[in-house]
C-alpha cells in the first residue's frame, strides 16, 4: 500500500495528513514532509492519522524525531484520530503517554493556506 501525505500550513501550525501505510520504505517520505513543515515555520504539528492502517518501528522514529524537533522549536506534536492497529504499537511501546493523542478528528484545527500533496 502507498503512503499518501498531504499538508495544510497557517502561521506556526501545520496539519499533516497521512493516509496508507509508514514502513521502512515510506517512512523517509513522510519525515521529508515534517522536516519541510519545520523549516518553513512551523512549530505546532497536527498529524491527521484517520486514514493510517499501519506504523511500524521505523514510522514511530519519524513520529519520535519530528515531536523532538517541534519541542526544540518551542512547540508540540500531536497525533489525531489514530485507527487501532497504530493505537496498539503506541501503547504497546508505551509511546502513548509520551504524545498528545486526540481520539478523532473534531480535534484537527482549520488552517487555510496553501496545500500540498504527494
Amino acid at each position: 500500500m502507498e503512503l499518501k501525505i498531504s499538508s495544510r500550513s497557517q502561521d506556526d501550525l501545520a496539519v499533516v495528513t497521512v493516509g496508507g501505510e509508514i514502513d521502512l520504505y515510506t517512512a523517509p517520505r513522510l519525515r521529508d514532509e515534517l522536516i519541510a513543515a519545520l523549516d518553513e515555520g512551523a512549530r505546532r504539528l497536527v498529524i491527521d492519522m484517520s486514514s493510517t492502517e499501519f506504523c511500524d518501528s521505523t514510522g514511530i522514529s519519524v513520529l519520535l524525531s519530528a515531536m523532538k524537533r517541534s519541542r526544540d522549536k518551542g512547540g508540540d506534536l500531536e497525533l489525531v484520530a489514530p485507527k487501532p492497529a497504530v493505537m496498539k504499537v503506541l501503547e504497546v511501546t508505551g509511546l502513548h503517554e509520551v504524545f498528545v493523542i486526540h481520539p478523532d478528528t473534531d480535534a484537527l484545527p482549520v488552517a487555510a493556506g496553501t496545500g500540498t500533496a504527494s
